[in-house]
């Protein structure tokens, strides 16, 4: 006799209030997620996953948000004493009963566990705050209990952990410590949101390892979303596909990747950078939507004598830069005078070159050293040795006031198109600034018509001008992020982690936009990021760093198809594939 799902949502629709009213943000969802079972939701930024599961949890905020219609059917023993498992609809629940449901039957790991866990309270106390709740268990057991599942959750010196505050661990660390928290009361079920974005390849697997462990060991259910069908492919047994606050379809993961029959879950397949190919750009989900029959056709693959004869001429070049034997160092610690004691090495005697048109990748876990090598090549951060020659000019050899007239051509883009942005200034504006600072023979609408120009070229509307940050998605804060380094017409572009925290559609737009850009204008990039499969599809050549030194380098598909370090096989084995 076929039991009753541990959860089975019906019709749930989600409002948002907005300045005319009140609008939907999930309309008419419905899904089951069955005992021991994972289900995967899906889709793309502001398709409604997080929503969905934040108001089964009584976590939207009351002021903004209503539940119009919907049940959220709830089955399990809810009390210790009685064997009997009982049903709740959570949607009717009151803020005090839904405080008895949370962490002991029902618990979540957030996005991002620095934001999550609080900066000024140490680990131990937060993840034993949720045992503290639920249990009357004295202060001694609950530390031995907490010690125990850091072990479980496989932290290194759980001793150490216990004491330490989020700041002093690393982001795979964070993630464990958020995971612990979630596990302390073995809920009968787990919301997973986007537990693995922006990790590198390496932690995101042995995350997703840890997660199927704990489940199985408990016997768990869980929700996982993720905006990644790669993902979702390894860790759910069932898979709901969302878009604007819908489920467009839902069944077995195999037969939903497989076999997807609407166009948003084929544009969703097909966006990621495939691993046994290389296309001249990546389709993107917006070309299935407009027209899914056409689109879904091959998409032109670079044959390996072309790509042969482009490296060729690109290297028959004289390097644009050239960097040779830099070796950078961090104060790790000093003495009660301030004067350093200890020092940490993040780049170790690095060199190479890069040709004028080229893009070269620079791959790696973090930590690694890419962002200060990054960073370090335009002296926003100063070496300890070495050179760096940019174009035939010593640019570690000049004063901060002659290199500044050099600074035009050497730009970056952020990882983080929130935080690189003034929330305060229009985006046009933003755009402009580098001209006010480097061109101020430029009138002001000479330079807002080089604005608009761009714009329109990235993909912004220029009607956009005077908007701020805060009216636009991540895609499109990075566009012009990338705006703003390309309006010096620069030689050389450095993009730090640029796509790694946007979602895949958005990501593979960004990744053609960067490709199409230096096609026409002939830019040179250095592109730096933790995951090889969107590395090999931008790069000519890539290198690849692991604790401050190059491990190995190589053209792109050469180095993919035939890695000769254990450290690169063992990035290129943990990338996500849907299987």
């Amino acid at each position: 006799m076929p039991t009753s799902p541990l959860l089975s949502v019906s019709d749930l629709t989600v409002e948002f209030r907005r300045d005319d009213g009140f609008h939907p943000a999930v309309q008419g969802v419905s899904f089951e997620v069955e005992r021991g079972k994972t289900l995967g939701i899906v889709g793309e930024s502001g398709s409604g996953k997080t929503v969905s599961t934040l108001a089964l949890m009584g976590l939207l905020p009351k002021a903004q948000t209503r539940i119009t219609s919907g049940h959220a059917l709830f089955t399990c023993k809810h009390n210790e004493s009685d064997d009997r498992p009982t049903t709740t609809d959570l949607l009717t629940l009151s803020e005090a009963d839904m405080q008895h449901v949370r962490g002991r039957h029902i618990s979540m790991i957030f996005q991002e566990p620095m934001t999550s866990l609080n900066p000024v309270q140490r680990c131990g106390a937060q993840v034993a705050e949720m045992l503290q709740l639920h249990s009357a268990l004295p202060q001694s057991e609950v530390r031995s209990r907490v010690l125990s599942l850091l072990d479980e959750v496989r932290l290194p010196n759980p001793e150490r952990v216990y004491r330490a505050y989020p700041h002093e661990l690393s982001g795979g660390q964070k993630q464990r410590v958020m995971i612990a928290m979630a596990l302390m009361c073995h809920p009968d079920l787990i919301v997973a949101d986007e537990p693995t974005t922006a990790l590198d390849v390496t932690v995101q697997r042995s995350i997703l390892e840890l997660l199927q462990q704990m489940q199985e060991r408990y016997g768990m259910s869980m929700i996982f979303i993720s905006h990644d069908l790669g993902v979702i492919s390894q860790v759910a047994h069932t898979v709901a596909v969302m878009y604007r606050g819908r489920i467009v379809e839902q069944g077995e993961v195999s037969s939903i990747l497989h076999a997807p029959r609407e166009a948003y879950t084929q544009g969703l397949i097909a966006c990621r950078p495939p691993l046994d190919s290389r296309p001249r750009r990546l389709p993107t989900v917006d070309d299935f939507l407009r027209n899914a029959e056409a689109s879904s056709t091959e998409v032109p693959l670079e044959t390996n004598d072309e790509r042969t004869a482009r490296l060729h001429a690109l290297q028959q070049q004289k390097p644009l830069l050239s960097v040779r034997n830099l070796s950078v160092d961090y104060v790790a610690k000093r003495n009660l005078f301030g004067r350093p004691t200890r020092r940490f090495t993040a780049v170790d005697d690095i060199s190479f070159d890069v040709f004028p048109g080229e893009t070269l990748g620079l791959v790696g876990e973090s930590g690694c050293g890419k962002t200060t090598l990054g960073r370090t090549l335009l002296r926003l951060i100063e070496a300890r040795s070495g050179s760096i020659t940019f174009d035939g000019t010593p640019i570690d050899q000049l004063s901060e006031h002659t290199f500044r007239r050099l600074r035009p051509s050497l730009q970056i883009v952020f990882q983080d198109p929130y935080s690189s942005l003034n929330p305060r200034k229009p985006i046009g504006e933003t755009i402009r600034e580098p001209l006010t600072v480097h061109q101020r023979e430029l009138s002001k609408a000479e330079g807002r018509a080089r604005v608009v120009q761009l714009m329109q070229r990235v993909g912004l509307d220029p009607e956009w001008y005077n908007r701020y940050p805060h009216e636009f998605s991540g895609g499109q804060r990075q566009r012009v992020c990338i705006a703003r380094a390309l309006i010096m017409n620069p030689r050389l572009v450095i993009c730090d982690e640029s796509v790694s925290a946007l979602d895949v559609s958005v990501q593979a737009q960004v990744l053609n936009l960067l490709a199409e850009l230096k096609q026409s204008f002939g830019y040179t990039y250095v592109f730096i990021s933790h995951d090889l499969s969107v590395v090999r599809f931008v790069s000519d050549r890539i290198m690849v760093m692991r604790n401050g030194r190059i491990v190995e380098q190589g053209e792109a598909d050469s180095l993919f198809a035939n890695p000769q370090q254990p450290y690169t096989r063992s990035l290129i084995d943990a990338l996500p594939h849907i299987g």
